[in-house]
């Protein structure tokens, strides 16, 4: 299959036409039957792969309409599986915003559970930072900092604005995907937790990935918003530096991308973090103010990290005095033990 990115093409793409069909009068989304999607998909084909976990393969996709989809197939029914599948579509079908994914619909019948997004042209973060795309179609700064706030502003509406509060515990490159215009859209609810309105935490099975998991919810599982926010840390500095959150040294030793950066936090020495393809063609006072935020936001105590809300208003600029707080405070109290080798998935 070809991998494209439409940052790398001159050719305008048509406006998508919204789907004809009547939506469900509780939600907007529509229930497809399964002959549509085997359709839409040309039964599947691997020629239509456009991804793979463990949750499942994702295809690309065109209705009759002519409405470009992807849709998640399951891999196979349990009771875990059941569980997720009807997480995500409860989720997404009464959750509205800019920087989330979009759900078209779905279709559950017998051993076949689909899920069906909107699609996105320039496919998944991760795909531009360590994939097919990353060699072809280098992120710019300025993309990569539409990026992040997109993916903060969908992170504080899940945590402030829905309600009741949610906990998405699946932060990562992979989740967060690019629209024509490379607008984050933060995806994948499968691992999402609902939280109580006066409730700060739940404790729970341990889910999500090696690499971003916070220290308090790998060890004892405990899910707040502050699991996302150590999350949203990680993925930050896997932002600006362009590597993985863990990485293998001699001997099998495994270090993490906290632990990486720190010393160059330590030194100030900012530069040395930013991904090297860039040339130095970035803002160094926005790379300065991401990388100290990352390292407040990957605190091993939740209690010295910022809110969602917090970080979105830093990096829009929207509080000058709390914006000055984050670039000017000691760099070693920026600078948490951090930590994600043990983590589950």
């Amino acid at each position: 299959m070809m991998w494209r990115c439409f940052c790398c093409q001159s050719l305008e793409h048509p406006k998508i036409r919204s789907a004809s069909k009547t939506s469900n009068g509780d939600y907007p989304w529509e229930r497809y039957s399964l002959k549509e999607i085997v359709h839409a998909t040309n039964n599947f084909h691997n020629d239509n792969k456009i991804g793979e976990g463990g949750f499942g393969t994702v295809y690309r996709g065109r209705t009759s309409e002519g409405v470009e989809i992807a849709v998640k197939r399951l891999k196979a029914m349990s009771a875990k599986a059941e569980m997720e599948f009807a997480v995500e579509v409860e989720i997404l079908g009464w959750v509205r915003h800019k920087n989330l994914l979009g759900l078209r619909g779905f279709y559950a019948g017998g051993d076949e559970r689909l899920i069906v997004y909107d699609y996105m042209p320039n496919h998944s973060l991760i795909t531009h930072l360590h994939g097919k795309l990353a060699a072809d179609c280098l992120l710019d700064w300025s993309r990569r900092m539409k990026i992040v706030i997109g993916s903060a502003e969908g992170l504080a509406y899940l945590h402030h604005e829905a309600n009741p509060h949610i906990i998405h515990r699946d932060i990562k490159a992979s989740n967060v995907l690019l629209d024509i215009d490379f607008q984050a859209k933060v995806a994948d609810f499968g691992f999402a937790k609902l939280i109580p309105e006066g409730v700060s935490h739940l404790t729970t099975r341990v889910k999500g990935t090696i690499g971003y998991l916070a220290l308090e919810y790998a060890m004892w599982g405990k899910v707040s918003e502050s699991c996302d926010v150590y999350s949203f840390g990680i993925l930050l500095l896997e932002i600006i530096s362009a590597r993985k959150p863990l990485e293998k040294l001699l001997g099998g030793v495994k270090r993490d991308i906290v632990q990486w950066a720190t010393p160059y936090v330590q030194k100030g020495a900012f530069d040395r973090i930013a991904d090297l393809r860039l040339k130095g063609n970035y803002d160094c006072g926005q790379v300065k103010l991401l990388i100290l935020l990352a390292m407040k936001c990957t605190e091993t105590n939740p209690e010295n990290q910022p809110t969602t809300i917090e970080v979105v208003d830093w990096l829009k600029g929207g509080a000058g005095r709390r914006k000055k707080e984050v670039t000017h405070i000691q760099v070693e109290d920026m600078v948490g033990e951090g930590g994600g080798e043990d983590s589950i998935k």
